[in-house]
């Protein structure tokens, strides 16, 4: 190795140093879907960049979605998927299979992807030591509610097992099924579940994995990149937004007015993302702060 190479490495190790400080024994939740989830070396790289925070002394949790599985698996059995402000309509014939794919499948998938590099990740579901206990969720739209099926609000959440799993080192995986009061099962929105998972852990840190670079200023106009904004910037922003980045908005909104310090939006597609935005000085996608 060149001096040059080895000194570019050792300033990159001390430009981590304080990020290092700051977030030892801290509890940072990762909500982890999309492309990030798809494409095979970005799934190893994700897995890579999560060992590498557990063994930087932080405590990393993931709650996971799985929508292009999700998709793929209705569409083998023959039903339609449907889409209403952001979020799945939920039949019961198509919990059954969410609940197949992300219970069964995905968790499984990433549990083992993380357990190459160690015995740390743990797989659990929402409904598991009644973590996530949840109520039928209906949107407005055009003023009006809507009803989307079993798709849940997380109303209430007992996050004893998760911290046990966390104190012993491991690294929760988590589906975002939850069950409720009256034995249904509910298929509840990951980013959602991920914000009000990094409220009640009193998490320091919530980041958000997309398909964007982060929030754009006046998509689709333009493509300037807004890089931090505080709760009230966001709210008067939210609106105007996209289906799609709505709930994930929502999620870092819902998060750091719950006292989460910060909340962030990052691109799943660039490699190794993660490190980027923990242990840089400039960080990366869009930072949200309280106001």
């Amino acid at each position: 190795m060149s001096r040059s190479r080895a000194l570019s490495k050792a300033s990159i190790l001390i430009e981590a140093l304080p990020w290092l400080e700051r977030f030892h024994g801290r509890t940072v939740v990762i909500k982890y879907g999309g492309h990030a989830m798809a494409d095979e070396a970005l799934r190893h790289a994700f897995a890579e960049d999560i060992v590498f925070l557990r063994y930087a002394g932080l405590r990393p949790v993931i709650v996971h979605g799985g929508g292009p599985q999700i998709n793929a698996a209705l569409e083998k059995h023959g039903i339609e998927s449907s889409f209403t402000a952001g979020l799945r309509v939920t039949t019961p014939e198509a919990m059954e299979v969410v609940r197949m794919v992300l219970v069964g499948q995905v968790n499984r998938d990433v549990v083992g992807l993380i357990n190459r590099h160690g015995a740390f990740a743990v797989g659990m579901s929402g409904e598991d030591a009644n973590l996530f206990t949840a109520e039928r969720k209906s949107v407005i739209v055009d003023g009006e509610p809507v009803d989307i099926g079993q798709v849940g609000e997380i109303v209430e959440i007992q996050v004893g097992a998760v911290r046990s799993l966390v104190a012993d080192g491991r690294i929760p995986i988590i589906s975002s099924i939850a069950r409720g009061d009256d034995g249904e099962i509910y298929n509840v929105n990951a980013d959602t579940a991920a914000a009000a998972l990094a409220v009640a852990l009193d998490a320091s840190k919530l980041i958000v994995l997309t398909d964007v670079e982060g929030l754009y200023a006046d998509w689709p106009n333009s493509d300037e990149l807004i890089a931090l904004l505080n709760t009230d910037e966001l709210a008067e922003l939210l609106p105007d937004l996209s289906a799609g980045m709505v709930p994930k908005m929502e999620a870092c909104l819902q998060a750091v007015r719950g006292g989460v310090p910060q909340a962030h939006v990052l691109d799943g597609r660039l490699p190794h993302s993660l490190l980027l935005e923990v242990f840089t000085d400039e960080g990366i996608g869009t930072m949200v702060v309280p106001s």
